[in-house]
């Protein structure tokens, strides 16, 4: 039998006939950049993240004092001091009488601010209705409720960021951490010592930021993690196919999760992991750079 006759072309040599094309061309189409669903990725990096706690509360003053008269039935002749001025201690306050050798001064026992004020000319003064109530030495606490989770964490002295309504934020420190929770909420009650200098308010609601550690891992994007059947998974381009890896989660900051394990740095993540892309999918990974 004859063989065909070659024939030359511009594109080099071949055969007329129905030869069959070499292997390599054959898998020229699995090559294809164009082949697979474009997905967004992004390099697994090290990041640090602050393990916090926070406690919702609210002002409440560490100590008040109540201030009665030394008499009962005489009448508020002169009143100098009301709600919201700071006093120091021995400052008179308030005048009653008439009495034998002229009118008695009511003073602040102690240095303060003062909380309520109820003396008024011409009304008579009674321990039921105390005059005054001052927060000794203008001190205040949060008081609020933490889980025994999170109790475990905190200790006497750490310091903390409180942001208070109508004051701001302010800064403070662990006064008092409970040994015993309520049986029925399960929660315990912290006490944090406001350690700013500025006008508060009693009950005034307050959310506080209490940092107890800090762990250093590989993080990615919140986005790129998917839970299901009790875990946690991230998917990984490698050779433009998905792969699949269980991964343990740690701390949560700033859009980003802690992985302990289950990638490395440097691995290709997708970013925005979806439940349509399966183990061994071809991908065209599209790499962006977070800010």
């Amino acid at each position: 039998m004859a063989w065909p006759r070659p024939i030359r072309t511009g594109l080099g040599l071949c055969l007329i006939a129905g030869l069959v094309t070499t292997p390599v061309a054959t898998r020229a189409a699995d090559r294809d950049p164009h082949k697979g669903a474009a997905v967004t990725v992004i390099s697994a990096a090290k990041s640090c993240f602050d393990d916090t706690v926070e406690v919702f509360g609210a002002l409440q003053p560490r100590e008040e004092v109540i201030v009665r008269p030394d008499r009962e039935g005489l009448k508020f002749t002169q009143v100098s001091a009301d709600a919201g001025d700071t006093v120091t201690a021995g400052q008179a306050l308030a005048k009653i009488g008439p009495a034998e050798g002229g009118d008695i001064t009511i003073s602040a026992p102690v240095a303060g601010l003062i909380s309520a004020a109820a003396a008024v000319v011409g009304t008579p003064a009674t321990a039921q209705q105390p005059p005054f109530r001052i927060i000794k030495n203008a001190e205040f606490d949060l008081v609020g409720d933490a889980t025994a989770q999170d109790l475990r964490k905190l200790a006497v002295n750490q310091p903390v960021i409180i942001r208070v309504v109508g004051s701001g934020v302010v800064q403070g420190r662990v006064r008092a951490v409970p040994s015993t929770i309520d049986q029925i909420s399960q929660l315990g009650q912290i006490q944090i010592a406001i350690t700013s200098r500025q006008r508060l308010f009693v009950n005034a609601s307050g959310r506080a930021k209490i940092k107890t550690g800090q762990s250093c891992n590989v993080s990615v994007p919140l986005t790129a993690v998917l839970y299901g059947d009790g875990n946690a998974v991230v998917q990984v381009v490698k050779r433009d196919r998905v792969e699949t890896h269980r991964v343990d989660i740690g701390l949560m900051s700033g859009g980003q999760v802690e992985i302990r394990s289950g990638i490395n740095e440097g691995d290709i993540v997708v970013a925005k992991a979806g439940a349509l892309l399966r183990e061994g999918d071809q991908v065209r990974p599209i790499k962006v750079t977070e800010n």
